[in-house]
């Protein structure tokens, strides 16, 4: 904000003028500082309003972006429960199917040796 001048300052600079020229003077000085004082708040205040409503936006933005990514976390947690599921299902699965595996490789190892043995009296009785 500029300084005021006073009358004595205003007096020096315009010599010509009388008194209550100068007065008229200082007075519309006065009203066109205080006009652009006004001027200047309602600029802020738009200026305000502007950025407060931006702002509104971008937080309603900000917040369905949390709901999509919370929906996409809620989505991912499911899809890796039922993953791990599976998983473990698939492993009870595999183990019963090795067990069984060794069962049968023990069975044939043994009809394998029987049929052997037979084979071989076979052959020793001249067969």
């Amino acid at each position: 904000m500029k300084k005021e001048k006073t009358m004595h300052e205003l007096a020096k600079e315009f010599p010509d003028k009388t008194y209550r020229e100068l007065e008229i003077y200082r007075e519309k000085d006065r009203q066109q500082e205080a006009g652009a004082c006004v001027m200047g708040e309602m600029r802020k205040d738009r200026e305000l309003e502007t950025e407060h409503k931006l702002r509104r936006e971008a937080e309603g933005e900000l917040s369905i972006l949390k709901g999509i990514e919370t929906n996409r976390v809620k989505e991912a947690q499911d899809a890796l429960a039922n993953a791990l599921a599976v998983n473990e299902s698939h492993q009870k699965l595999n183990g019963k199917l090795q067990e069984r595996l060794t069962e049968l490789e023990e069975e044939n190892k043994k009809l394998h040796d029987y049929l052997n043995e037979r084979i071989y009296g076979g052959r020793k009785s001249g067969m």
